[in-house]
């Protein structure tokens, strides 16, 4: 099959309420969205859709380049993405296609844009895979398309037949545990239609109603608070955004959020320090100043999530100390399988997997985890609008600890207004979980021609 027409826009975002990542603020977003026209054989078209927010301050940390620059650059890296994918052949499956462009193709055409706009700091890994995974996860609703299945049927063994060691090096002793394996021996084939859901509690989000400033956090029909989401969509799960390099706030944030879970009947909690961390002792007094003295606060939070850098290879931080605590879980690391590997060797009991580092990726991801005993989430990126249905799948398919976060209809819920009215279990979190049983048809089960949006004018579109 041949990748024959490619259009690619993007639409921007405004949050209804501030959201912080680490140290950075944000109240925008782009949304990429690609469309991918496959032509097979005899000349007929399948058509494929994918999208991802680019979210700037989550995929490029730095102080070196303005807010502004990132942004700009993630775009153009879409459009040159767009350029290079256009007109490759497949080959025997996408997924194999899929695999060898991101280890093979990504970084040598990050490195010609590099040079050509003459960019002082290059787009980082992350970032990379961020920009590709909207084609990542159209060409496979495209190609799942054209065998007439949905996506992860696509990845079953009558449709995939070559062995998982064919991604890990067959000859390596990575490989050998795949050897003669198929990858619909790690994900759920029937998953359920429904799942629980975890609810993002941001670093500036108020907890309680009296403490919602009306300047910062509208009237417009939504909740404000954390206890008004709780009991509007009946949220048993929580996780939480911690700065990392305020010892005091953190611990009476959690207890404060402790509280709250005791009023209200929430059952679990998480803590999430977006990589602002650089020692583990910081995370051990934390847990160990909550057990102590709350420890029903403690026994309520089920895992930690990536307080360290995100570059994992050069930040090798031995977190065995942490992880006999409570359980962690790689997310803005776990690039891929390879760092998968290397986390565990460091302490990391889990990963957090995320459809915008590609699905491709969080599938060889998701094998690696289970072959080797650790545990397995499905992390949100605020995905609103189509994005949240791949995003849905990953977590339904993937046998997660507990369900998945999903935190869209907090930040930007009227983003997302066109595709609530065909899947409204999607977009409305109710008695604490999402239902996806509106999705149907091939492929991901969009149903994109019954959506009404209005896109605006491609960035990108072949002539």
């Amino acid at each position: 099959m041949i990748i024959e027409k490619v259009s690619l826009f993007f639409i921007d975002v405004e949050t209804r309420t501030p959201l912080k990542f680490g140290d950075q603020v944000v109240s925008e977003v782009a949304c990429a969205r690609v469309c991918i026209n496959l032509v097979g054989s005899r000349g007929k078209v399948f058509q494929g859709w994918g999208e991802t927010p680019l979210s700037v301050s989550w995929v490029w940390p730095t102080d070196a380049v303005s807010y502004e620059d990132r942004g700009r650059r993630l775009r153009e890296f879409c459009v040159s993405l767009a350029q290079d994918l256009e007109g490759r052949s497949l080959g025997a499956t996408a997924f194999a296609f899929l695999h060898d462009y991101s280890k093979n193709s990504l970084s040598a055409l990050r490195e010609s844009v590099c040079e050509e706009l003459e960019q002082t700091e290059p787009i980082p890994h992350l970032a990379r895979l961020v920009c590709f995974s909207l084609f990542d996860i159209a060409i496979h609703d495209a190609y799942a398309k054209s065998l007439q299945v949905s996506v992860f049927e696509s990845f079953e063994k009558s449709f995939m037949p070559c062995e998982l060691s064919r991604f890990f090096g067959s000859q390596s002793s990575f490989g050998k545990p795949f050897h003669g394996r198929s990858l619909d021996e790690f994900f759920d084939k029937k998953p359920a239609k429904t799942q629980k859901v975890w609810h993002l509690v941001g670093g500036l989000d108020p907890l309680k109603p009296e403490d919602v400033d009306d300047t910062t956090f509208p009237d417009d029909g939504y909740p404000r608070s954390l206890v008004e989401w709780i009991k509007t969509d009946g949220l048993d799960a929580l996780k939480i955004k911690l700065r990392g390099f305020d010892y005091d706030w953190d611990v009476a944030r959690l207890k404060a959020i402790g509280a709250i879970c005791r009023e209200h009947a929430v059952t679990w909690l998480t803590a999430d320090f977006n990589c602002t961390v650089r020692d583990p002792a910081y995370i051990c007094a934390v847990l160990d100043e909550l057990k102590w003295t709350d420890p029903e606060t403690y026994q309520r939070i089920l895992y930690i999530e990536q307080p360290f850098p995100y570059d994992l290879k050069a930040n090798q931080i031995d977190v065995h100390s942490v992880s006999s605590r409570k359980p962690l879980f790689m997310d803005e690391s776990a690039h891929d399988w390879s760092y998968v590997d290397l986390g565990k060797g460091l302490g990391w009991t889990g990963v957090a997997l995320k459809t915008c580092k590609t699905l491709t990726g969080a599938m060889l991801s998701l094998a690696w985890a289970k072959t080797h005993g650790m545990g397995v989430m499905v992390q949100d990126l605020t995905n609103p609008m189509i994005a949240q249905i791949p995003h849905f799948l990953l977590g339904a398919h993937s046998g997660t600890i507990m369900g998945v976060e999903s935190n869209g209809m907090q930040y930007y819920p009227a983003a997302s207004r066109p595709e609530e009215c065909i899947h409204p279990g999607l977009f409305r979190r109710r008695s604490g979980m999402l239902d996806g049983s509106s999705l149907r048809g091939d492929g991901f089960g969009y149903r994109i021609d019954e959506i009404d949006r209005e896109l605006p004018q491609p960035a990108y579109e072949t002539n």
